[in-house]
């Protein structure tokens, strides 16, 4: 009894000094511009290898570990897009999501079979493992910045959908079962459409059944609001599971159908989820690399596969792929280059390669230590460099300082009447001065915060890009916002 009560004291322990260790390291991956996933990956692969015992830990048990942290990543990347901001650009958000992953799987995996020697199925499988990109990867990658604009919705908009994508793929491909030609082909996109279409329509459904469920039931705490999410979330991604459909993609859907719609406690909800990505993101990434060997890789020639897998897949394949797809695409040429070069791989790969591990038994573990080297080059290179591309391309990177200093009023029942707006830049709003706003007679600004201070409100107040305005209406009268919202640039 008690060697068993000191042994969980010690795992408790390794855990929650792992978890120390990798908050500390935020800080310090902004300054040396390192994103702090590559920190998780290698220092938890370095440890597996220092301490031999962690590497008794099972890959099944390390699979689930990270399906619920990329549930609750997904979920929060789902969320933060919503469906006001990711409805403009859904068409090629998906283009790039959907058609991008399969495009890229099976150029890559032909590259693999041309140049690594492996037959055709290990090289198709690799292809699909190093297809999907990593949103958090990007996004710690910059910090407290932002990418302003289309181009961060597309990016946030592909990586929530390819990741979906990329392993309904691979499950299709795992479950040929012999078929050939034609039969194989044709099972493989089945499978896909199916697994792609269920996931939808079970992440709207479920999303709005949760959406209901929170306006509709008393719960007697606030917290309780975002526990709820919390299970929905695994409901949602059970029941699109056990369907046939992609439980990745339903919750991710969920999570676009359930942002900006006013629920009670809405910003608690936002940031306990957001808390809850971070966590998984941690634990996503320490568990992965744990399960990797580093000692065993110059006997394996993983090392040297992996680079030349890293140059195919980040340099040629993604960068020639996205520049075609983009092009019926309304963008700036630097931006379809931004966008083109900045597909980080993360915990989706790793996650992938892992199920080749276990299912592929001839050539599972050197496909499994080739897409690690891919994903450590991808965060370690691509990601250093995302800043210093983004200004290359002239894509606007948006400070978001800490606001650790709240101010908020709670009501019984949802709030009418209040409006917020951010204005954007070019809007009529914008350098023009409060009195001389063309807002209806029943709509009276009640707070301006600029670069998150509250701003002292004069008539001769003139209003700048980025600030964030409070408006007040009159309830009975409120109607269409449209021509309120073009004022500020938002409609």
């Amino acid at each position: 009894m008690t060697q068993e009560v000191e042994s969980l004291g010690w795992a408790v322990l390794i855990a929650g000094a792992v978890m120390a260790a990798a908050l500390v390291f935020h800080p310090v991956s902004e300054r040396i511009r390192v994103p702090a996933p590559a920190f998780f990956l290698l220092a938890a692969a370095v440890v597996s290898d220092l301490v031999p015992g962690l590497r008794t830990i099972p890959l099944d048990m390390v699979q689930r570990l990270v399906t619920v942290a990329l549930i609750f990543v997904l979920l929060d990347g789902g969320a933060s897009l919503g469906w006001r901001r990711l409805r403009p650009s859904l068409a090629a958000a998906s283009w790039m999501g959907l058609g991008g992953t399969v495009v890229i799987a099976a150029a890559t995996g032909t590259l693999a079979h041309l140049f690594l020697g492996l037959p055709w199925e290990p090289a198709l499988l690799l292809g699909i493992a190093l297809a999907p990109t990593d949103p958090a990867a990007v996004f710690s990658a910059l910090g407290r910045k932002e990418i302003a604009g289309r181009s961060g919705t597309l990016l946030n908009g592909e990586a929530g959908l390819n990741d979906p994508a990329g392993i309904a793929l691979l499950t299709a491909v795992l479950e040929l079962g012999g078929r050939t030609g034609g039969a194989a082909v044709g099972h493989v996109a089945w499978v896909f459409v199916e697994q792609i279409a269920v996931g939808t329509a079970v992440g709207v459904a479920g999303g709005l059944a949760l959406l209901r469920l929170l306006r509709r039931v008393r719960l007697p705490g606030q917290g309780l609001y975002s526990l709820s999410v919390m299970a929905g979330a695994l409901v949602i991604y059970g029941v699109a599971t056990v369907a046939h459909g992609s439980g990745f993609l339903a919750v991710f859907t969920a999570g676009v159908v359930l942002a900006d719609r006013g629920v009670p406690f809405e910003r608690e909800i936002e940031r306990f989820h957001d808390a809850l990505s971070s966590l998984g993101e941690i634990a996503a990434f320490t568990a992965l690399g744990l399960t990797v060997t580093l000692a065993d890789f110059d006997n394996l020639g993983a090392w040297g596969d992996g680079a030349v897998m890293a140059v195919i897949t980040l340099v040629l394949v993604r960068p020639v792929v996205m520049m075609l797809m983009l092009r019926p695409v309304r963008l700036r040429t630097g931006e379809r280059v931004f966008l083109s070069l900045t597909g980080l791989k993360g915990a989706v790969p790793i996650l992938l390669g892992s199920f080749l591990l276990t299912e592929h038994t001839t050539h599972g573990r050197s496909l499994y230590d080739i897409v690690f080297v891919v994903v450590a080059a991808s965060i370690l290179v691509q990601g250093t460099l995302i800043p210093w591309l983004a200004r290359r391309c002239h894509v606007s990177l948006r400070s978001t300082p800490l606001r650790p200093w709240p101010l908020g009023i709670r009501f019984r029942s949802p709030p009418t009447g209040i409006r917020r707006y951010r204005v954007r830049p070019g809007a009529t709003a914008q350098n023009t001065r409060v009195d001389d706003l063309d807002l209806p007679a029943d709509v009276w600004i009640a707070l301006v915060i600029r670069k998150g201070e509250l701003l002292t409100l004069h008539p001769d107040t003139r209003l700048d890009a980025e600030d964030e305005v409070v408006l007040v209406t009159d309830p009975e009268s409120e109607g269409p916002d449209d021509g309120v919202a073009q004022v500020f640039g938002a409609a």
